[in-house]
Parts: C-alpha cells; sequence; structure tokens
C-alpha cells in the first residue's frame, strides 16, 4: 500500500497563509508522502481550472510526486440535474489535465426540497446522475467514485446500493475509514460490506465524546446518531484503522492509502505523526 496525503489536511495553512497552495505539493513530498490527492483545487483570478490543473501537474512532476486523485463536491439532487452533470463532466476534464485516474465527486447531501425523503426513492435519480458521469469519465481513462460521506450517502449500505445501481466497473467507492462514524456506523463492519468496491482509501481517525454531554473545547461536530467527533492523528482516536486495513489487504487490496487529517491541533505535527503510525500499521499487517 502507498501512503499518501489530501490537500484537504493542509488547507488550514493555506487559509491562514502560512502554506501557499502551490507549496502544499512540496511539502507533501518534503514529508517523504507517495503522493497527494487534491480536495479542489485553488485556482487563482484569471486562470482556469484546466490551465491552473495543467501547471499543478507540472509542479508534481518538478517535484517528483505523484498527484494520485481529483475530489469535488457535487449534488445531482437539485432543480436542474442535466446542469450539475455537465458541471460535473467539467471536473472530469479537470481531473484528466492533472493526469489522475481517479475522481470522487459527492452525489448528495440531503434530499431535493419538495421531493422524496428517504434514499432509497431517490436512488433511481441518483443513479441516472451517476452513470451519465462516469460513462464520460470513462472515454478520458478517469474512473468515478463515491466517498462514504455528506451524512445523506454516508452509511455503507445507501453506498453499495449506489454503486450497484450504476453498474459500471468504472464507478466505486472511495472508502474513508473514519467517516463511518459520522452516521454512528462500525467502520470495520462497514469496511467489510463495502471491500468489494474500493479504488482507493482515506485514512483518518477521530476523538470520540458520547452525546450525553456536550464538549466545550472547539473543533467537536455531532454524528447524525447525536454523539460528538474531533479530527485527531492516525492512532490517537477510536478509529479502527488496523483493523480495517487488515480487512482490506486480506481482499486483495494494495492500492493508495490517502491521510485526510481534519483536526484543531498542530497540522503538520498531526499529519507526520499519522504517517508514522500509518507505516507500522502497513508492516504489521
Amino acid at each position: 500500500m502507498n501512503i499518501c496525503v489530501s490537500s484537504y489536511s493542509f488547507s488550514r495553512l493555506v487559509r491562514e497563509g502560512s502554506l501557499k497552495p502551490e507549496n502544499v505539493i512540496y511539502k507533501a513530498k518534503e514529508m517523504g508522502f507517495y503522493g497527494i490527492e487534491f480536495a479542489g483545487l485553488w485556482v487563482p483570478e484569471g486562470m482556469t481550472a484546466l490551465d491552473y490543473a495543467k501547471h499543478v501537474k507540472d509542479l508534481a512532476e518538478d517535484a517528483g510526486i505523484k498527484i494520485t486523485g481529483y475530489s469535488v463536491g457535487g449534488n445531482l439532487l437539485c432543480n436542474n440535474q442535466e446542469e450539475e452533470i455537465e458541471r460535473l463532466k467539467g471536473e472530469v476534464d479537470v481531473a484528466h489535465a492533472l493526469g489522475v485516474n481517479i475522481m470522487r465527486h459527492d452525489v448528495a447531501y440531503e434530499p431535493m426540497p419538495g421531493g422524496y425523503k428517504s434514499f432509497e426513492n431517490n436512488l433511481p435519480l441518483l443513479i441516472k446522475g451517476v452513470r451519465a458521469v462516469t460513462e464520460y469519465a470513462e472515454s478520458l481513462g478517469v474512473r468515478t467514485s463515491i466517498e462514504n460521506h455528506g451524512f445523506y450517502t454516508q452509511d455503507s449500505h445507501r453506498v453499495e446500493m449506489l454503486i450497484d445501481g450504476v453498474n459500471s466497473d468504472n464507478y466505486g467507492a472511495l472508502l474513508d475509514l473514519g467517516n463511518f462514524l459520522c452516521v454512528d456506523e462500525d467502520p470495520a463492519k462497514a469496511t467489510g460490506v463495502l471491500k468489494n468496491y474500493v479504488f482507493s482509501v482515506h485514512a483518518k481517525d477521530f476523538y470520540f465524546h458520547d452525546g450525553d454531554e456536550t464538549p466545550s473545547s472547539p473543533g467537536w461536530f455531532m454524528t447524525r446518531g447525536g454523539n460528538f467527533l474531533k479530527g485527531c492523528a492516525i492512532g490517537d482516536g477510536v478509529v479502527p484503522v488496523k483493523k480495517c486495513l487488515r480487512i482490506l489487504k486480506n481482499n486483495g487490496y494494495n492500492g493508495n492509502v490517502t491521510i485526510e487529517y481534519e483536526g484543531t491541533e498542530d497540522v503538520l505535527a498531526c499529519i507526520s505523526a499519522g504517517k508514522n503510525k500509518l507505516e507500522d500499521i502497513i508492516k504489521e499487517i
């Protein structure tokens, strides 16, 4: 397994101005990562996303690091799905310009106002939109995927139903080992459900706080079941990262494992600690 890092892990440093967006590439290389996955691009004023993607690809080649994926938002439960499909096809073009062969796009965050509330009743509409995007992506050699992300499409059985419904070898899962906790689902059990659909993996960890009492320090967010989570370095929280990766390895997965840090502690220290922990885990399994 190759240990990579998401650009999202550095986003707080970029927002604070202590790290320039383009230097994220060089920082990832300096820290010893195999590759970097981009969660969107910080496109400078006056440049198109496509032109900037080509520039970022050149920077990565200069730094000697691979760009391993591209992740963007998306909402196919909207008033104009065809327009959203075309926008997502444009993001596929960006992924292609980056030189990556896998892109994650979200599909929905909540039911469409005035429409069906249940996931099952909205599933046909999601399948239609996703299939149109992945068919276009396949023509460019890009595979698309859904992440267990965004609450509405976060449960393992919902991810599985969508992938099975799209029924394309070009569409699979970006499996985030920590995100199942956001909907109070056991990560190891969920990994077992989705192990046959995995294109790529996010590794993250969370501190956990029971919902009977509200935590007072910053950075906590509420799960769908009323508990609280807060991002932390891999190995410091409750996510069974080792167990999940062993399930995947035993099922034949040997691809990228990308750190996505989203806590409030020292960013670089937590990313580095997470990398060291992942290296140990991968050796042990």
